[in-house]
């Protein structure tokens, strides 16, 4: 009967342990993308609310700040929609993330507008082109790319060069742009702002037919004052070297005052492994000291990881290896390393733990690319890598980068794995 109990208790601990293993990254992917954080941009707050959770993680956790405390305070300048975002063809009206998108860089506007409509493959033709700007003065110019695949690959760049020059030339007499399109709405952040608003739409509208355009934006560029969020737990033997976990937690916040993005899995997985790792390491401190960074700023060009490094806490010469944390919420196909085939021997070293361990179903090399926080590092002379899970949900930089859906499916051997891969230095 003993033997039962114990064997019963033992079962208990183990499968709680299990348990324990996926539930605390869920929780910071389920807290860091609900409405309470707004898409962690620089609407209503949502970057400061992200950073202040994140700060009080490492408190929890038990990290160590650098001399400053966990905050490293910058600036910088972003357009944002704070309040109204509406916009209907005729008296339909459309529904702000999911039928359509505007512009990052759009300035406000409110009224009603004729439109002018012409065809993608158009552009190709300079006297269309000079008769739909001639045309389009105070009307709203439409633009249909539900063709575009009858414009010819050699034809590409120069129908996006002209598109943009629609879009944001002041030459331009239209008072804005809609481009109507088949394609997947995706939405991005902007510095600066525009002398006219655009926005993108896919909602199947049969456009031979509109006449009218009604747009109500209010846009607002503003100067933040945004912050990296630093921690650290002290190396056994080496505390002067160091690794470094990167993840940025800033995502796109909000277009206009009811439509939010939640970006669960960009990058609330990656800030999700961060934790995950720093509580690891925090019990289990490593032979270097191991700092934990949570970037701001990302995604309007990787700025945060731009301060960083041009203002660091230590000496980045002394960083062992770093690795960037960016699309962590998958991994039914594995991981790709950026930079795997730049530090080839770190690779090996990967792929080596993971056949081993049976952690992951790839492990998939790639070049040097300067897609994320990594790269400013690595122009730095920092060995870095940056590595994202591969397969599960599509969503990206839309309104359905949602927790809910989000499966962790490698989540926890995949810590396991970069465990193990520290451990290895």
């Amino acid at each position: 009967m003993k033997k039962i109990i114990a064997v019963s208790l033992a079962l208990s601990i183990f499968l709680n342990l299990i348990g324990q293993d996926v539930d605390y990254p869920k929780e910071v992917v389920k807290t860091l993308a609900s409405p309470e954080f707004k898409g962690r941009g620089y609407v209503e707050d949502g970057n400061r609310i992200a950073a202040n959770y994140i700060k009080d993680q490492y408190s929890q956790i038990g990290l160590n700040p650098f001399k400053k405390g966990y905050f490293q305070p910058f600036k910088i300048d972003v357009n944002t929609f704070p309040k109204s975002m509406k916009l209907a063809f005729d008296n339909s009206k459309l529904v702000a993330g999911k039928d359509f998108i505007v512009d990052p860089s759009s300035p406000s506007l409110n009224g009603e507008f004729s439109v002018y409509i012409i065809n993608k493959q158009d552009l190709l033709d300079d006297n269309k082109v000079r008769n739909a700007i001639q045309s389009s003065t105070g009307k709203i110019l439409i633009i249909n790319e539900r063709d575009f695949k009858t414009v010819k690959k050699e034809e590409k760049q120069k129908v996006e060069d002209i598109i943009n020059f629609l879009k944001y030339s002041p030459n331009v007499p239209s008072s804005g742009t809609i481009i109507v399109t088949s394609e997947k709405l995706t939405w991005s952040t902007s510095t600066t702002q525009s002398s006219k608003p655009s926005f993108t739409v896919n909602n199947g509208y049969d456009i031979a037919t509109l006449k009218k355009g009604k747009i109500e934006i209010d846009a607002s560029l503003i100067k933040y004052k945004t912050q990296n969020i630093i921690g650290y737990v002290e190396g056994k033997e080496k505390p002067d070297s160091f690794l470094v976990v990167l993840a940025h937690y800033d995502h796109l916040g909000k277009m206009g005052s009811e439509t939010y993005f939640p970006g669960a899995n960009d990058n609330s997985s990656g800030v999700a492994m961060l934790l995950t790792l720093a509580k690891h390491f925090k019990a289990n401190p490593p032979k270097y000291s191991i700092v934990f960074i949570a970037l701001s700023a990302e995604e309007i060009g990787i700025v945060g990881a731009k301060y960083f490094v041009d203002n660091p806490l230590f000496d980045l010469k002394k960083i062992k290896f770093l690795v960037n944390f960016d699309l962590a919420g998958t991994g039914d196909d594995g991981i790709k390393v950026v930079n795997g085939s730049v530090f080839k021997t770190y690779f090996d070293i990967l792929t080596r733990l993971n056949e081993k361990n049976s952690y992951l179903k790839s492990v998939q090399i790639r070049g040097a690319a300067c897609n994320s926080d990594h790269c400013l590092f690595y122009d730095k002379g920092v060995p870095s890598y940056y590595i994202y899970t591969l397969g599960g949900i599509q969503a990206y930089h839309d309104i359905y980068d949602k927790s809910e859906t989000l499966p962790l499916t490698g989540f926890t051997n995949y810590s396991k794995l970069m465990i193990d891969f520290f451990n290895n230095f």
